[in-house]
């Protein structure tokens, strides 16, 4: 199932990670995208945990994405929940065939056209950061092969995550979570600021976004500030 041929660009983007202004924001989404169009999945979501080790949504591949996260969070349950707990993946090739684990996300998620689930941890040793969720619209059978493959991607984000600043301290790394947590908020107020602005969608909005930080070489959290702030407006690009 996994495209090897994409995996280069995958670690072309890591190598961003060791520069001075990098934007862990930007990677994760892009680590989401990477891992979808890598897999072939419908959907791909991470989620991060604060310093109390309560998790929240952070980067997805599509709203979509973002919907399913939050439901988990919403009910308290989940593929990512039980993966952040355990430390462990979480591979569930057929949803219906395990929607007792997780009733109410489990139904939801069916409902909304997701047949399997699969969950992995970013962790590093004893520190588990979050987890790295990929949901398909159909059934399919996740390889040991591949699901080394994308756990290492996942161990590769929360590499990133504890290098970021030469990271040397579990306080450093609690702030600079809570940090990444934070300038979620404002991009997610962004987005939508954009996307009534422009009467496109949210995702389109997004893209939008990006397109201009990368062209202006600034971090997409900082322009994500200067919309809410009104110091920029954007058009279409």
């Amino acid at each position: 199932m996994v495209s090897t041929e994409q995996i280069a660009e995958l670690f072309v983007s890591v190598a961003d990670t060791l520069v001075d202004d990098f934007d862990l924001v930007d990677f994760l989404h892009d680590l989401t995208d990477h891992v979808a169009s890598i897999t072939g999945a419908t959907a791909v979501g991470l989620l991060l945990a604060d310093n109390d080790g309560h998790l929240h949504y952070m980067a997805s591949s599509s709203q979509a994405a973002k919907h399913l996260e939050l439901l988990q969070l919403q009910y308290d349950e989940g593929p990512c929940l039980d993966c952040f707990n355990s430390r462990a993946p979480v591979i569930v090739d057929d949803l219906e065939a395990a929607v007792d684990r997780w009733p109410t996300f489990g139904a939801r998620a069916i409902e909304l056209d997701v047949h399997s689930v699969h969950a992995f941890p970013m962790r590093l040793r004893d520190t588990c950061l979050g987890a790295l969720n990929v949901f398909g619209d159909e059934q399919f059978d996740f390889a040991p092969a591949d699901v080394k493959i994308v756990q290492a991607m996942a161990d590769i984000a929360t590499i990133s995550i504890l290098q970021e600043r030469a990271v040397s301290s579990a306080d450093h790394l609690t702030e600079q979570l809570q940090g990444a947590l934070n300038s979620r908020v404002v991009l997610e107020q962004a987005k939508g600021m954009v996307a009534r602005r422009l009467d496109i969608s949210v995702d389109e909005a997004f893209r939008v976004i990006r397109a201009q930080a990368h062209g202006n070489q600034s971090r997409l959290v900082d322009l994500a500030s200067d919309i809410v702030t009104g110091r920029v407006a954007i058009a279409h690009t």
